[in-house]
Parts: C-alpha cells; structure tokens; sequence
C-alpha cells in the first residue's frame, strides 16, 4: 500500500455514523448570533459524556474541560453563532422589514425561504421578490438591486395584525431555512459551516481523546464561543476568565479556486487538499512552527494562508487577552462563505480533527514557545 492510500485509510476512521448524525442535527438547529442557546444545547448535549466538566457563561459560551484542576490551561476553539436578520419594521400590509444581525449577504436574499423565531415558536416565511415579468415589462427600467433597505419578508399575513397575532415581534431573530446535504465526491453543503464546522470538529477532537484513553498533562478546555460575527466578543469574555495559556482556534476560510476570487490577493486555497493554518501578527510563530511539525510527521498536507493586520477570527482574542496568550489559527477551506450553501469537503474535516488532537498529544506544559 502507498503512502498516500495509508494516508486516506487513516482518514476515512476518523469519523463515526454517530458523528455525522451529530453534524447534520447541530447545522439544522438555528443558532443566531446573540440567540445561540438551541445550537450550544445540541452541543453541549454531544461533549458532556466526553469530558471531566462543562459550564456556560452569562452570554452562553458553552464550555467542557477535562482535567479541570491542572494549573497549564490548553484551548481548543470554535464559534458557535450563525448570520441571520432581525425583524425591523412590520408595515399596515403585513410585509416585515429587516436589519442584518453580523454580515449577512443581502444579494442572496431573493426568493429565499426562511424561518423567524417568534415568541409563539417559529414562523415560515420568504424574501419577496417582483417577477422577471414585471421586472421586464418596461425596457427603460434599471434592474432592482437587492438592498437590506427594500427587501422584506411575506409570510402569509394580510396586515400588520395577523403578523403579529402568529407572535412575530420586532427584534425577533430570522434565520434561512436550508439545512445540511451531501454532494459528489464527498462535499457537504450547509448553512453556517461558518462556523458550526469548527464547533463539530473540537467535539471530535474530545472524542478521540475520550475514546482513546489519552491522558494530557494539562487542563484541556474545549471551548464553543458566541457573537464572533459581530466583533469576537464570546472568545473576548471567555479568555479573560479562563486565562489559558496556549489557545488552538479552528474557523473557516476562503476556497479560492471559484471565479470572481483574486488568488494574489486571497491565496491559493482549495477545498479538498488540507487545513489551511494562517500566518498574521496574532498568530504565534514558534507554536504555528509546532503545529506544522506535526502536520509533517503525519503526513497531513497544509495549506498556508496570510493575513495583513488581524484575523477576523477569534484568534485575535485569545492572543491579546490578559498577558497575552500564545495562539494558532488552523482553518478548513469553505466555498461560498455567509451563504446558504456553504461547502466543505470531508477529508478536510477530517485531517483537521487529526491535526489538532495531534497537536494536543505533542504539547506539554514544557514546550519551548519563547521568542528569546
């Protein structure tokens, strides 16, 4: 057998049924930024049984720890929260208008199928959108851009009574209807792969440890963060309070082998061929370094990334909390980023799981990662 076919055979047992029932339930849960508490129960639901301890914080951090009493602190970490809508403005028609809730793409909005979560349970509704017909009719006329400011949601109602009489409220939270599917070649598609993905895969990583019998020599908190979409602000609280001392965040970045994508500018990145971990100020060197040696001696291929300034990502957090916390950025390579179909590929998830736990059983409190 080849190197390359040992590789693969190694992947492919990574991952269980029970996992993948996990994912598709936990993408299909609603987990809004700010409103995240039905997603971080499913989760927290799945890691109980694998680690020491669990708690969530005032905003809805949810974390669990094993080896909670050891004073070196290590973090696994993803984001939990999903971009969605808020109800706006509901006019006398009964047509609701929305403000966005984090950096939802309003061009896709068009004809979509969507879910507000009222207080009397969730409500069905659409993006209203005129017909081709009538967009047409006038020659003349300039073609409709969507804008957040002339989209609007129908569900049904004649007025403003009846939207209101079904317990839709304004601040009431909308989020798209589509769910979590598989296409050839082993891609899976979703909504908020960004980043429930990373929420699946330091499960995972418990998982493995649990299911393994490993013993780390320092406390490990797996943590699944809120808000990062509007400013990384669940990763700004909850590394104040744990004070770790080593922080590993996994979130997603681009896949640029699509059109319309500046690989000068956004790398070269592709679905399929590997964790991409990121170069940047807030990334610490000597522990990417690490990370990558680990990546050689497992034959997990690699895919580099740079950022200018900051990550976008929690990462940013973590690295200049409290005294300053020594942090890693290993991101899965996604298609059609803040869209209903975000895409992934398999073996990515995979080698990502495998990296980080990977990772885990190579560090120890006495890892040299001094600049001096």
């Amino acid at each position: 057998m080849s190197k390359e076919k040992k590789v693969k055979a190694k992947s492919k047992s990574v991952l269980t049924d029970a996992s993948y029932a996990f994912l598709k339930k936990y993408i299909n849960t609603a987990s809004p930024v700010g409103f995240e508490s039905s997603g971080q129960k499913v989760w927290l639901d799945y890691i109980q049984p694998l680690v020491d301890t669990t708690f969530v914080d005032p905003y809805g951090t949810a974390v669990g720890i094993i080896n909670p009493t050891a004073s070196f602190k290590v973090v696994i970490e993803a984001h939990a929260d999903e971009i969605s809508w808020f109800v706006n403005y509901i006019n006398e028609q009964g047509l609701i208008y929305l403000k966005r809730n984090g950096g939802v793409d309003h061009q896709i909005a068009p004809a979509k199928r969507v879910l507000i979560h009222g207080k009397k349970g969730v409500v069905k509704a659409v993006f209203g959108w005129p017909a081709i017909h009538t967009r047409l009719s006038n020659p003349d006329a300039k073609e409709p851009t969507p804008k957040v400011d002339i989209l609007f949601l129908d569900c049904g109602a004649r007025n403003k009574k009846e939207v209101e009489a079904l317990g839709i409220h304004i601040g009431a939270v909308v989020t798209y209807e589509e769910g979590f599917d598989e296409l050839a070649y082993d891609y899976l598609i979703g909504r908020a792969f960004d980043n429930r993905i990373g929420g699946f895969m330091i499960a995972e990583v418990a998982r493995l440890l649990k299911e393994n019998n490993k013993k780390l020599p320092f406390g490990l908190y797996v943590v699944n963060a809120v808000q990062e979409e509007i400013g990384l602000r669940g990763a700004e609280m909850i590394a104040r309070r744990i004070k770790p001392d080593i922080a590993i965040i996994t979130d997603v970045t681009h896949d640029t082998q699509t059109p319309m994508i500046n690989k000068a500018i956004e790398g070269d990145v592709a679905c399929g061929k590997g964790p991409s971990p990121t170069y940047g100020p807030a990334v610490h060197n000597k522990l990417l370094t690490f990370v990558e040696s680990v990546a050689e001696k497992k034959k997990i291929s690699l895919q580099m990334r740079t950022v200018s300034r900051s990550t976008g990502t929690d990462t940013d957090s973590f690295a200049y909390a409290n005294e300053g916390c020594p942090s890693v950025l290993i991101s899965i390579p996604l298609r059609y980023m803040h869209t209903t179909v975000e895409m992934i590929h398999k073996k990515d998830i995979e080698d990502t799981i495998v990296l980080m736990y990977e990772t885990l059983l190579a560090l120890t409190p006495k890892t040299n990662l001094s600049y001096l």
